[in-house]
């Protein structure tokens, strides 16, 4: 049995028409039962399917689920409200983004999976170029292999300009040690989202994904 209805995407459709707190408010019984439950649910499914594979993921659905309300004080779109939902699962959570983990999204656009390191502190960032010096070979083989590939495409990220040079030596060998984050995405039509096979789908995809973050990791 799939874990969303049709409704639950119906209500997205709805709330980028309406995207008001007037709006949400005489919603909410809705967005509660078709959106926030079920979410909830879902997310402690797929804990309980990545715990097999990294039992040191001990986090409940509330430490991995992003706030629907957006954070506007910063943000020229000053509408209230994400027209999605999203978690990220890893031993941290939502707590730190910065940490190698499956980051998933859902909205009427499709699903969004991500991997990979994001928005690093500078003194992590170091340690991964360090450890991405040290195992060139072996990181180049990683994101080369063709089931990454086909799932993924590549390791994304913003570059630096300027590379410090201690890392210059390498840098010529993997252009990829520049990168300010080590991510990798898929966007899949929003149809599987309403399927009852949409957790093994985000496991494929998880498990794919899972030796660069594996990879990554190994420099905390």
């Amino acid at each position: 049995m799939p874990h969303f209805s049709p409704a639950f995407l119906s209500f997205f459709k709805e709330l980028a028409k309406n995207n008001t707190t007037e709006w949400f408010n005489a919603n909410r019984k809705t967005y509660e039962k078709e959106v926030k439950k079920p979410f909830a649910d879902f997310v402690m499914d797929m804990i309980i399917r990545i715990q097999k594979h990294e039992p040191e993921i001990q986090i409940k659905p509330a430490d991995a689920i992003m706030r629907i309300n957006k954070d506007i004080r910063f943000s020229k779109d000053k509408t209230p409200y994400n027209t999605h939902v999203a978690a990220i699962l890893s031993k941290t959570g939502k707590k730190d983004k910065s940490y190698p983990g499956l980051y998933f999204q859902l909205s009427p656009e499709g699903l969004a999976i991500y991997g990979g390191a994001y928005m690093i502190e500078n003194d992590k960032l170091e340690k991964i170029r360090e450890h991405i010096a040290t195992h060139l070979k072996e990181f180049k083989s990683l994101y080369s292999d063709a089931a990454f590939k086909e799932k993924f495409g590549a390791i994304q990220g913003e570059q630096h300009k300027r590379i410090p040079q201690a890392f210059q030596e390498a840098h010529a060998k993997e252009p990829l040690i520049a990168n300010k984050q080590f991510y990798f995405s898929a966007f899949l039509k929003p149809e599987i989202i309403v399927s009852e096979k949409l957790p093994e789908k985000i496991m494929e995809y998880y498990i794919v994904g899972k030796k660069i973050n594996d990879f990554l990791k190994q420099a905390w």
